[in-house]
Parts: C-alpha cells; structure tokens; sequence
C-alpha cells in the first residue's frame, strides 16, 4: 500500500468531495477516483459510500480512517524525534582517539570536563595507526584528535603549527610490566642479557608508542636485551598478551590494574625505564565549524 493512498483518504474524508479532494492532492479528479478505486480494491471493502451528499464514510470507511490518522501521527513523531537527533549529532565535535586513550582516559576526562555530551566518538579511529590520525583531521573524519605525542614520532614534523593547533592535555606514564610469578616477582624483567633476551610484546612501528619506547632504550644503561614476539597496534592486545604470560611489554600505567583472570601485573623494571609521552588534543588551526572552535577556547580556558 503506498503511502499517498492514505493521504488522499484523509483528504477525502475531509472535504467529502472527489473534485476539491483532488486538488488538495494536486491531481485530476479522474486520477483520484482511480487511486481511491485502488485502496479499496487493496483493502477489499467500501471505504467511500458515493450515494450521499456530501459523501460519508462507510463503517469499514471510519476504521480505516482512524488508521490514517493514527499512522498519520505516528511518522510525524517519529520524523521530529528523528530530526531532534540529526540536530543534536549535528551539532556534537566528532573525536577520533587511540584505541588505549579511548577505553581508559577519553570517558573520565570527558566528563571531568563536562564536555561529555558534546563529544562523539568516531569508533573507526579506534583502528587508526599514528599518522591515521592527522590524515583523518585533513579529510574532515573527525573534528579533534585525541592521542600520544613525542619528540621522537619520526612524523613529528608533520605537525605544522600554520595548519594544526594544539593542547596538551597531560603526561602519561609508560611502564614496562610483566606477570608475576607466585613469589610476587616478575616472570620478565629488565634489562635481560646477551644469553637471556627478554620476550617483549611490541608495539605496531608506525603507532605513537614504539619510537617512544625504541628511543628510550637507546638513551638508557645498562642496554636493554630484548627478544620481540610480535607487534601490536593496540594496548589492550599488548596487555591481553603480557597477562597470559608470554612476555613483558609497556603499558600506560593506569592500564596496569589487577586482573582477577591472570593475576597482578608487576613492573618487569624500575622508573629508568619508564618512558613519559603527551596526551594531546589536535584540531586543525581553521576548523569546519565554529563549534569545534567555541569548544576549543572552552578547554584552552580550563587548562590555562
């Protein structure tokens, strides 16, 4: 049944008249006649008793009336409710952010700032790998990015401060961590030996954290020996993998929770090798719309 048989119905049965029906619908009145001939043929039954003037509705006529008017309502509710989401979505700041950021900072700092309901999260960020992130502001994905920073990103330099802008938003603490065994120490620790590497899951090379780390042992004594399993884009892979025990690896060191699967994490080394990066928010210096800008003073006001 289409739904232009209902309105011209609830036309009809509002003027009890073909020709004037006809008009409201922007029709000839023999064009109406045939599509009021095939609703009923459809519904199988009267609707119309043409032998009254003006014409009146027969008892199948009046129940199937009320269903217009009740569908009728319906889809008027329902395209307001949907045209009150397009406005609210239209008016969030889309964010992409890391998938480590994403599952334990994101959610308490958004809320901390009480921006929460004005952010969306661009799940498919979750995915992206280090420059995936810059692309993303360029081809208008996202509004902000949410991610690690460094000196040592081997892109670092594609930060232009003519294009982008930035806010640090604060440090984290990257800790190398491993299994403990049952008398409470480190299954894997540092630094290893040229005889005995130590196993470490690795973090995916084009991602914030690998050159971060990388740099860090090239600057810290005695050298690290290490035997990489494999390489990982996300944290909670590399977590995932330190906690079933197959080596040591770094990890933000909020993420370094007990876990009643697996047991307490225990830092595979001490602070010299804990490596410290940014928590950045990146916006491109002309944003689309002025509510990622109004948004942006707001938070550059809070962290002055």
């Amino acid at each position: 049944m289409e739904v232009r048989w209902l309105e011209d119905f609830m036309a009809l049965a509002k003027t009890r008249h073909f020709s004037r029906a006809a008009d409201m619908q922007h029709v000839s009145q023999p064009t109406f006649s045939r599509r009021i001939k095939l609703l009923e043929d459809t519904m199988g039954a009267t609707l119309i008793n043409r032998q009254t003037l003006p014409l009146s509705l027969t008892p199948a006529g009046e129940v199937f009336l009320d269903m217009c008017e009740r569908i009728t309502r319906d889809v008027r509710d329902t395209r307001e409710q949907i045209a009150s989401l397009e406005a609210d979505a239209a008016t969030r700041i889309s964010v992409g952010s890391t998938q480590g950021l994403f599952s334990h900072f994101f959610s308490g700092w958004a809320e901390e700032t009480g921006l929460r309901e004005r952010l969306e999260i661009n799940l498919k960020s979750i995915n992206w790998v280090g420059e995936d992130f810059l692309d993303a502001l360029d081809n208008g994905e996202v509004d902000i990015a949410l991610c690690y920073w460094h000196d040592d990103l081997p892109w670092k330099h594609r930060l232009d401060a003519s294009r982008y802008d930035w806010l640090t938003l604060t440090d984290e603490q990257i800790t190398p961590f491993s299994i403990c065994q049952e008398s409470g120490a480190p299954r894997f620790s540092l630094p290893g030996s040229l005889e005995q590497p130590v196993p470490v899951i690795a973090y995916h090379p084009r991602g914030f954290l690998a050159s971060a780390i990388l740099a860090k042992l090239g600057r810290t004594r005695p050298q690290a020996h290490l035997l990489p399993l494999n390489e990982n884009t996300h944290s909670a892979s590399v977590k995932a993998l330190i906690k079933q025990g197959f080596g040591m690896g770094w990890l933000p060191y909020r993420m370094g929770e007990k876990s009643e699967h697996f047991g307490q994490l225990q830092r595979a080394g001490d602070e010299r090798w804990d490596v410290h990066v940014e928590i950045r928010l990146i916006r491109l210096r002309q944003p689309r719309t002025d509510d990622t800008l109004n948004l942006w003073n707001e938070l550059v006001t809070q962290y002055a």
